[in-house]
């Protein structure tokens, strides 16, 4: 069984009192310890999803990982160990505070190899750049006087930690667009950003791609034959954009809008987003399901992938999308919406977004024969692209990282 540690004051100081202290037996890439750190684990998430495929293939690697969280939800592996970090605080960024302060308190004597983490922290070797710029994301969509919140200062202060032009923290970035909005922000030197590709789980996908699968699906959800089946998939409603889906819905055409249904997959403010959908008359025709683990089921049986997301650093909805031969409706924000258009998968709503803009173009997609043309386009393109190594240039990266470290190279 896993042995898993609820970090208290008296257990938890010894395994957080070192974490840059050489191995007594020198530095092997075959048995390296690594200390992942992550804010929260929740199963369902696209982050959490990375995070513990890269684990797993540090595991099979030899490597032993370690993950220090305040909190996991779900099943654990059983040969990854998790440390439950103690943390109080009446809000998420005070909680985050209360995190980075258990981590680095006692950073300089732990054991470990290198320190990898999945949300901006300080005090990293190498971070999976998984989020967009906060600065200017903030700047963009709160304006000026967010700056001045409790909030803001702790997440921008955490950001520069680890992208300041003085800091040796390495990156795995995913989108060529944010690792430029990072340099222009905080000046990081080019050379301490290291490219990943995407990872999607091809296997699962495909899996599940067969008539059977597709027909019982969409007799589960009552779609019957010539109706639309449009799907969502992602937690944060407010950030992907279902409010911007609704709206669109609820702008077709009579005879189509009837012959349509939307299903978002997530977590998310579902008894809001239903009320939008009510005062838009589709209120009927939206359906919400929660976290789920078929999801690929729902890719075999759905017609349309909907991802007008407010912001987005990449969004691997999008090529699930794709590798299941599912045509895409997208934000031209997202990091990985330029592989519709290298694709011809579908089709991109231009930025700054416009919802008339959205309306048009939802309106015009829903055609069985472009639909088809879109989606065959689509399952070629994962065919020929790289679509998957993710997890396995992810442990090269880690381990790149941690000879240099050894070295004493700092960028």
């Amino acid at each position: 069984m896993l042995r898993e540690k609820r970090a208290c004051n008296k257990r938890f100081i010894p395994l957080l009192s070192g974490f840059l202290r050489k191995t007594n037996n020198g530095f092997s890439v075959a048995d390296m310890k690594l200390a992942f750190l992550i804010n929260n684990y929740y199963p369902y998430g696209g982050l959490e999803k990375n995070f513990l495929r890269i684990a797993r293939a540090c595991l099979d690697r030899g490597h032993v990982v370690t993950v220090f969280t305040m909190s996991w939800q779900g099943e654990r592996p059983v040969d990854l160990e998790v440390v439950l970090v103690p943390t109080s605080g009446l809000t998420n960024h005070g909680r985050s505070q209360a995190f980075a302060k258990q981590l680095g308190k006692h950073r300089h004597a732990e054991g470990y190899d290198l320190i990898v983490g999945f949300n901006r922290l300080p005090g990293l070797n190498l971070y999976y750049a998984a989020d967009v710029c906060y600065v200017l994301d903030m700047a963009r969509r709160r304006g000026f006087w967010a700056r001045f919140t409790a909030r803001y200062r702790t997440y921008a202060g955490f950001e520069k930690a680890v992208f300041a032009k003085e800091s040796a923290t390495r990156i795995m970035y995913l989108s060529e667009a944010e690792k430029k909005n990072y340099i222009r922000v905080y000046n990081t030197p080019e050379e301490r950003f290291v490219y990943l590709p995407p990872g999607i789980d091809r296997e699962r996908i495909r899996a599940e791609l067969r008539p059977e699968i597709r027909r019982r699906t969409r007799e589960e959800c009552g779609v019957g034959d010539g109706q639309f089946m449009l799907i969502m998939i992602g937690s944060d409603f407010a950030r992907k954009g279902v409010a911007r889906a609704i709206v669109a819905l609820g702008a077709l055409p009579r005879e189509v809008r009837e012959q349509t249904r939307l299903y978002v997959i997530g977590k998310g403010e579902a008894q809001k987003m239903a009320r939008l959908a009510a005062g838009a008359g589709v209120r009927d025709r939206v359906h919400f399901l929660g976290t789920r683990s078929d999801v690929p089921r729902f890719l075999a049986g759905a017609d349309l992938l909907l991802h007008p997301a407010v912001t987005e650093n990449t969004g691997n909805a999008i090529l699930e999308a794709m590798v299941a031969g599912l045509p895409v409706l997208a934000t031209e924000i997202c990091g990985y919406s330029f592989h519709v258009t290298k694709a011809a998968a579908g089709c991109l709503v231009p930025e700054p977004f416009a919802q008339q803009e959205m309306n048009r173009i939802l309106g015009g997609m829903l055609r069985p024969a472009e639909l088809k043309a879109w989606g065959e386009n689509a399952y070629a393109y994962a065919d020929r692209e790289d679509l998957y190594s993710r997890p396995q240039a992810a442990v090269r990266i880690i381990e790149e990282t941690a000879a240099r470290k050894k070295r004493g190279v700092s960028r």
